[in-house]
């Protein structure tokens, strides 16, 4: 099993005593088993069991106990492919209607948080995407112009409208509302105990070695304590690791992240509205603030796809981050609390993978690659659960984040 993270990490420790969960002690039968129980297998066994759909999720560890706890919790509707270039790769129609669609998700997300009976943290907020350098600004205008003209919420910055709102000064910036924070831990923890209300079967330490295909098209998952799980559909919401991916696919980039987590600071005044923060620089520094006044601090990405193990190393990575802050902020008394380093994954297209097993009928992923996971789980969750349901042919995402679309297969150009 390999390691998601490093790291001391802050999340955990916001939430005490979270429910446990069974493992799998007997065999069982369901019409879906979900596999995984990290942001995208709850999202999804959430929106499966609120359809009256009898759902067993694995998780062979605990549930929120993976990437969730590493997760920074930005919601943003903007992704790490602008607009104007996804345009460009898949076409206006498909593009706008990703973008609307994440827009659109982030307000179902805030429903769901409304509904839990513990506050988890999901608060509105708009977020600054600053030009790094003056050599970005023409893109970022092309990119305000994108977002704009499909009606989504959207006003370009000045130098001046920067420096009058914030301690530093940009070339430029796009403003973007309806984006959202949250606490990723707390919001699936909560989650997952809602959806148990509701019928959902949680079987925690349970790692599923083997599947099968059955007659009737039924699949039999087969657990490392000897027993099994029959089921009519299988979904695969499992992070970083799409082993069970048949067919040519061609498989993500991984890489890892750096995250740091200050102690509280006793006035965040000068930080305009609590906005969320990032750059058009690639690798870029992304930035937010919590309840408790932190700030949460992220970004150096590098293309090694293990988790950095040298402490030293990681306390440079870190103090780099905590220097970023402060150049931007430099009046606040910014430490240390918290640092860790994680795995993330970009697909070739920069587009989640969610939908049917092009060669395994009845297998499903609902994988979040790129930068905006969490919004692409809520996004991954219906859309898979319509597939299952039969309604997905008015959903345009099908073709656009399918596994079937051309962007993902072998030997198509890239």
């Amino acid at each position: 099993m390999s390691e998601l993270h490093i790291g001391s990490l802050y999340w955990p420790s916001t939430l005490h005593n979270p429910p446990s969960y069974p493992s799998l002690t007997e065999c069982e039968t369901a019409q879906v088993v979900v596999i995984g129980g990290g942001m995208s297998g709850i999202t999804c066994a959430w929106e499966l069991i609120s359809s009256g759909i009898d759902v067993i999720l694995v998780e062979r560890e605990i549930v929120a106990g993976e990437s969730t706890s590493a997760n920074t919790g930005l919601l943003q509707y903007c992704n790490d492919v602008m607009l104007s270039d996804l345009i460009g790769q898949i076409g206006r129609e498909s593009a706008e209607t990703f973008y609307v669609a994440c827009s659109r998700a982030i307000d179902k997300l805030a429903d769901i948080a409304a509904s839990l009976p513990q506050d988890v943290g999901f608060r509105r907020r708009s977020s600054l995407y600053y030009a790094s350098t003056e050599q970005d600004l023409p893109k970022l205008k092309q990119e305000y112009e994108a977002l704009s003209s499909c009606g989504l919420r959207a006003s370009y910055w000045t130098a001046d409208d920067i420096a009058a709102h914030f301690p530093f000064r940009k070339p430029g910036a796009i403003v973007t509302g309806g984006d959202a924070e949250v606490n990723p831990f707390r919001f699936v923890t909560l989650l997952a105990a809602q959806a148990v209300d509701k019928g959902l079967r949680i079987r925690e330490y349970t790692e599923i070695v083997k599947h099968d295909s059955l007659a009737g098209g039924r699949h039999r998952l087969h657990t490392g304590n000897g027993h099994h799980i029959d089921a009519n559909h299988v979904i695969y919401a499992i992070g970083y690791e799409p082993k069970e991916l048949r067919g040519e696919l061609i498989k993500p980039d991984i890489g890892r992240s750096f995250v740091i987590v200050t102690d509280p600071v006793p006035d965040l005044s000068q930080w305009h509205e609590r906005y969320m923060i990032w750059e058009t620089a690639r690798p870029y520094l992304y930035m937010r603030t919590t309840e408790d006044n932190r700030l949460i601090i992220g970004g150096l990405d590098e293309e090694d796809r293990n988790p950095l193990q040298s402490v030293q190393r990681r306390k440079e990575h870190s103090e780099k981050l905590l220097e970023k802050a402060k150049a931007l902020f430099p009046d606040l008394p910014l430490a240390i609390a918290y640092d860790w380093n994680a795995t993330f994954g970009e697909s070739e297209d920069n587009l989640p993978f969610v939908g049917e097993d092009p060669e395994w009928p009845g297998v499903y992923y609902t994988l979040g690659y790129g930068g905006n996971g969490t919004v692409y789980s809520l996004l991954g969750a219906e859309l898979v659960r319509e597939l299952i349901q039969g309604e997905a042919d008015s959903n345009p995402l099908k073709d656009i984040i399918g596994l079937s679309r051309a962007t993902l297969r072998e030997g198509t150009p890239r």
